[in-house]
């Protein structure tokens, strides 16, 4: 059982960042080999997307993989006695075939769509990974490595329980040497947290794999070579000669890359940007590279390790796209995800979670951590406003706080800050971003605020939201004025409204000059954001033209969207096996939702609540041999209670699904079929889920579908 570090929540937090850095610092020439790289763009020493006409904060296999497989863990009980059965269940829970985190390349071409395949067969873990059923080349290449490093997070000071965890997470799609170099990749992150010096920590690495593995002879080859030559280039040019691409199969192998890793931090003078600097430049799978090694240095060197360079944090914000079946947390945000990490880590240590400011969304309660929140650059905002976080001004002892500088605000002039709530970037090419709003209609948004004393006037203060309306251009609604005198405080409530059929993306604070005063200057902190509550929200077509209301639905089947039609709102089709349109979030706990439905062909259809991905929810189901059922879906389909009912084609059903506490009721047309009491998807805080339509096989027909609280 590892001990946690007093350090450990930083550390933790500099490890994801220094992850998400690497990825957005390398994603955008990834593949380039190191020729191209030097004479386009040269050495890499800070984002380069802008040169290439490319977005900076992108979904990307290495962050998804990474923080998505880690969620088996409190999946099942954060248990050291997970095994890989259980993480590639986790797997079909949380990945939408051929639509999220993975490259989904085709079996014997792509090593986890191979695995997938495998998984979605029955062949469980490790055999799905295995050498034995995909071959060598296929169960050698890189993804073992780049989706491990939150097995050595949740491990500090213990590289052998890292390494072992990377072993099984690493065998559901994986074999032989990918398995090694995940595992010194995942030990050196463990005893990174307690041991700072470089060749120890590779001393660490390679005692956890066989010594006559191949991974142990190429470190100990790049050891040896970087004893010999002063420049990174004269040891890159060995690499490439010993254990270039040219020498192994596949698209992207292990061994190379791996050898990359272990150069760059031989070669990093200890500092962060020297090391990404070096792996960058050194090219080939240049996202996952740089992001192992941001983690690994990270990690090492903490919050202050990432500064000793250029600013590499302001840029990104703490901005992470996270696309899986759990469509809520798809926007997301570094400190947020790490806190999922060190809860883990501490859940294994038998420790208490950490829930900074009683668990508020935004805590702001890391150096330097901002949350996605950003300036507003609509012309009449524009520089009327920069944030950064600053300790103090918190209602909670050694608390941490937004500073929101205000410049100039004056009459006409509103400053505002924003944090995106549903994703605005839609990519053209690459990884999907598949999401919903994390905030709806009916929840209550809460934030308190306290003005400096210095500030040259009082200054009115006001949630405020942007929503999809007319032709998908973003509208504004604001909650109600408070007015914030220098040195007062205040905590803002607002039950969020927004228009049918607009999806929330963004919310904000907004900052005006109050009646007769002509200009603020000074600061406002945001101590803490939080929004609660189930929503109490109809989803249906909005009366205007757009697709995001659509697009709001995380689809995993084969089509779903809006009815062609005026019968339905929404029309879903599913070729195979039980297809899901979902939308909501894990927060979602105490709620009822209910649709009229419309079976056209179907072996089986019906309504979900607290969905927790594809193989974890409760669904009231009309079944095609007869029978209303209510089922639990976790590690198979578990029927709760079931009773006769005879439904007919092209006839519509009310159903609705209720879920309070233990207690999930069924109705159908408004008679309650079904009552039954059953936790098995968990009691905690987080054991809430989204909602969504279901359809088995055929053809199904929706509209009128609302999510309202009770209890």
């Amino acid at each position: 059982m590892s001990t946690i570090p007093h350090d450990y929540a930083e550390r933790v937090y500099a490890g994801v960042l220094g992850k998400i850095i690497g990825v957005y610092i390398g994603r955008p020439f990834e593949g380039w080999p190191h020729e191209r790289i030097l004479t386009e763009l040269g050495e890499i020493t800070y984002y380069v997307h802008e040169k290439l006409d490319k977005p900076l904060i992108v979904p990307d296999d290495d962050i998804s993989g990474t923080l998505a497989f880690l969620r088996a863990m409190p999946d099942y009980g954060n248990s050291l006695d997970l095994t890989p059965a259980q993480i590639g269940q986790t797997w079909l829970n949380y990945l939408i075939e051929e639509r999220t985190v993975l490259w989904w390349g085709g079996m014997g071409n792509s090593t986890e769509h191979t695995a997938y395949l495998r998984l979605k067969a029955g062949i469980p873990a490790p055999n799905s990974g295995s050498i034995a059923l995909n071959g060598q080349v296929v169960a050698e290449q890189i993804g073992a490595q780049i989706f491990i490093d939150g097995w050595g997070m949740i491990s500090p000071g213990d590289p052998e329980q890292a390494a072992d965890l990377a072993r099984r997470a690493a065998s559901v799609s994986h074999d032989g040497v990918a398995i090694h170099g995940a595992q010194v990749v995942a030990a050196i992150e463990a005893q990174a947290f307690v041991e700072p010096d470089i060749d120890a920590l590779l001393d660490v690495g390679v005692s956890v794999i066989p010594a006559d593995s191949l991974i142990r002879r190429l470190i100990d080859d790049v050891r040896d070579w970087r004893g010999k030559y002063e420049s990174w280039y004269e040891c890159y040019y060995r690499i490439a000669a010993n254990y270039g691409y040219d020498k192994y199969g596949g698209n992207c192998h292990m061994v190379p890359n791996h050898a990359l890793i272990i150069m760059a931090l031989l070669y990093s003078d200890d500092r962060f940007s020297e090391a990404l600097k070096v792996v960058n430049t050194a090219g080939w799978d240049t996202d996952c590279n740089s992001a192992n090694v941001g983690c690994i240095m990270g990690i090492k060197n903490g919050l202050a390790g990432l500064d000793d360079g250029p600013d590499l944090r302001e840029p990104v914000a703490d901005r992470i796209y996270l696309p899986t079946a759990d469509g809520g947390r798809t926007v997301t945000d570094a400190l947020r995800e790490a806190y999922a990490v060190i809860n883990i880590g501490r859940a294994l240590a038998d420790e208490e979670p950490l829930r900074p400011k009683d668990g508020a969304r935004y805590s702001f309660s890391m150096p330097g951590a901002v949350q996605g929140f950003m300036p507003d650059d609509a012309i009449e905002s524009r520089g009327a406003a920069w944030v950064e976080n600053v300790a103090g001004h918190s209602a909670f002892a050694g608390g941490r706080s937004l500073a929101i500088h205000l410049c100039a605000v004056a009459p006409g002039r509103p400053a505002r800050i924003w944090r995106e709530t549903y994703p605005a970037y839609q990519p053209t090419s690459g990884y999907r971003v598949l999401a919903s709003p994390t905030l709806y209609p009916g929840q209550t948004l809460r934030a308190r605020l306290s003005a400096d004393e210095g500030n040259s006037a009082p200054v009115d203060a006001r949630l405020c939201l942007r929503v999809y309306g007319a032709d998908d251009a973003l509208e504004l609604i604001h909650g109600p004025a408070v007015e914030l005198a220098p040195g007062a405080e205040q905590e803002l409530a607002w039950k969020v409204e927004a228009p049918v059929g607009s999806p929330i993306a963004y919310v904000g604070i907004a900052f005006t000059a109050p009646k007769g005063v002509q200009r603020v200057d000074g600061v406002v902190y945001l101590d803490w954001l939080i929004w609660e509550g189930a929503p109490d929200v109809a989803l249906d077509a909005p009366k205007h033209n757009g697709t995001r209301w659509v697009d709001a639905w995380v689809r995993a089947c084969w089509e779903g969207g809006a009815d062609r039609g005026a019968e339905h709102t929404y029309r879903l089709i599913q070729n195979e096996g039980m297809g899901l349109f979902m939308q909501g979030t894990r927060e979602w706990r105490d709620y009822a939702v209910s649709a009229s439905v419309t079976p056209h062909l179907a072996r089986s259809f019906g309504i979900a609540a607290r969905v927790q991905g594809l193989k974890r929810y409760y669904a009231l189901l009309l079944t095609q041999d007869g029978k209303a059922q209510l089922v639990r879906e976790l590690d198979g389909t578990h029927v709760l209670a079931e009773e006769p009912f005879s439904w007919e084609l092209y006839h519509s059903y009310a159903l609705e699904l209720q879920v309070q506490g233990s207690t999930i009721r069924g109705l159908v047309d408004g008679e309650q079929v079904f009552e039954v009491d059953d936790d098995a998807l968990g009691d905690g805080p987080d054991a809430g889920g989204a909602i969504a339509l279901l359809i088995d096989e055929g053809r199904l027909g929706c509209k009128d579908v609302r999510v309202r609280p009770i209890g």
